[in-house]
């Protein structure tokens, strides 16, 4: 017979051993699901050569950013540069692929290129081969042409990281050139703004002097539809506002009565759904997009809000609601009918959900009891979990990339409300902000 103390050690043994059993299976679904779970091929990148003195700060930020896009892309293995050989090509005619293919670097595929610079123009020879077959042609081969600015350099990086990753990934979307609307209070007020995926080049948008939040990109990514406060009758109240990338200006969008906030997009960005007050509840609507003929979708004694679309199917739309007395999930189809509710394994408030792109994947913050605001995901035909944030502050508004591989989210595990992102295994978190507070971050679809 087992003593007591024994008994309730190997209880407790076997408790953890399956905890961290499930725990692995979870995040087996999740690398699957999201394609981070593939065998990832091992890839240098050479330091850019500068063909004068005056291309030199320019090829170092261009081999920086490139180097930045490989590493956080989640499909390939970035091999240090510390291994490389010291002799560096800049043409292929340069390229010693047994070098490369040799430990300590035991590179399958070598990036490598040359800048050259005039006040006038930016010219970048950049290359990918697999030295492997070295005698193949190139996997990628392009020339970049433009203005020799900073942020020209950088568009230029981006560019051709996605065109290693896509290559790579078999014609998978990338995220290099993507952007991400996000809420800051730095001004002195809450604006839209906007920067590039890897936190470069943040610029507001708006100059509101009110209050902005909840922004979502169109798909096409033209427009921005978000929750402002603005004048209806006399009295200022959250409306949905519309913002034009292609003009740079406001959209004219219709007021009305009551509270009107977080607006999503339908797929085919023919329809916004938003929550409004019009009819006293808060309910979900659908309208075209400039907010024409409103239709109601949800009949119900509590608030609803938050929706998402389905953006694989356009079937489905998940949405938040305190019909049964706090904050929790709901599924609904598209024209409001068969709501259900998205059950958990513990109470707690759950909000902010959103679709990954192959619409498989319900991403979403949630407080269980006694504790701090988590992001989690769920298989959403299996109802499978996996929590992504633990004991790191308060985790909230997760968004995805177009890749399906990544996740913006705002966090305050520093103090204060910053942007960031992570790979959607919960691994390689990132901060893009520090100034002021940042939340609400969306990611744009290209």
């Amino acid at each position: 017979m087992l003593s007591l103390a024994k008994h309730v050690r190997w209880l407790l043994f076997v408790v953890a051993t399956l905890f961290l059993t499930c725990s692995a299976i979870a995040q087996d679904w999740v690398r699957t699901g999201t394609g981070l779970g593939q065998v990832k091929p091992r890839v240098a990148l050479a330091d850019f050569g500068p063909r004068s003195d005056s291309a030199k700060s320019h090829s170092s930020l261009f081999t920086q950013v490139v180097r930045d896009d490989l590493q956080f892309s989640g499909i390939l293995e970035l091999a240090s540069p510390s291994f490389y050989p010291p002799q560096v090509p800049t043409v292929p005619t340069e390229l010693k692929a047994g070098a490369w293919l040799d430990p300590p670097t035991s590179a399958f595929y070598v990036g490598f290129g040359n800048l050259s610079e005039s006040t006038a123009e930016i010219a970048i020879q950049a290359w990918l081969f697999d030295v492997r077959n070295p005698s193949s042609q190139p996997v990628v081969g392009k020339v970049y042409r433009g203005a020799p600015t900073d942020l020209q350099v950088r568009k230029f990086a981006h560019q051709f990281a996605d065109e290693i990753i896509s290559k790579l990934s078999g014609g998978l979307p990338s995220v290099a050139s993507t952007q991400i609307a996000f809420v800051s209070s730095r001004t002195g007020s809450k604006e839209i703004w906007v920067m590039d995926y890897d936190g470069a080049n943040q610029h507001p948008l708006t100059s509101l002097r009110s209050i902005a939040i909840t922004p979502r990109w169109s798909p096409d990514g033209s427009r921005i539809a978000f929750t402002c406060f603005a004048p209806y009758n006399g009295l200022t109240s959250a409306q949905i506002c519309m913002y034009s990338m292609d003009t740079g200006k406001l959209v004219a969008f219709p007021r009305f009565r009551g509270t009107n906030i977080t607006p999503a997009w339908s797929p085919d960005g023919a329809q916004l759904i938003f929550s409004s007050s019009m009819q006293s509840n808060p309910e979900l609507y659908v309208s075209d997009i400039s907010g024409g003929r409103p239709k109601r979708l949800t009949f119900s004694n509590g608030a609803n809000m938050s929706p998402a679309w389905n953006p694989k199917t356009g079937q489905t739309i998940a949405f938040v609601s305190d019909r049964g007395g706090t904050p929790q999930l709901y599924l609904m189809n598209a024209d409001g009918t068969s709501t259900t509710k998205l059950d958990l394994p513990d109470k707690g408030y759950v909000i902010d959900p959103a679709w990954s792109p192959n619409g498989q994947l319900l991403a979403f913050s949630w407080r269980r009891p006694n504790d701090n605001y988590d992001l989690y995901i769920m298989d959403a035909a299996s109802h499978q979990l996996v929590e992504l944030t633990r004991d790191q502050g308060r985790n909230e508004r997760p968004s995805w990339a177009p890749d399906g591989r990544h996740l913006v989210f705002e966090s305050t595990r520093t103090g204060t409300r910053q942007i960031w992102t992570m790979l959607a295994d919960g691994s390689q978190p990132h901060q893009l902000t520090t100034g002021g507070h940042n939340e609400s971050p969306n990611w744009s679809t290209h």
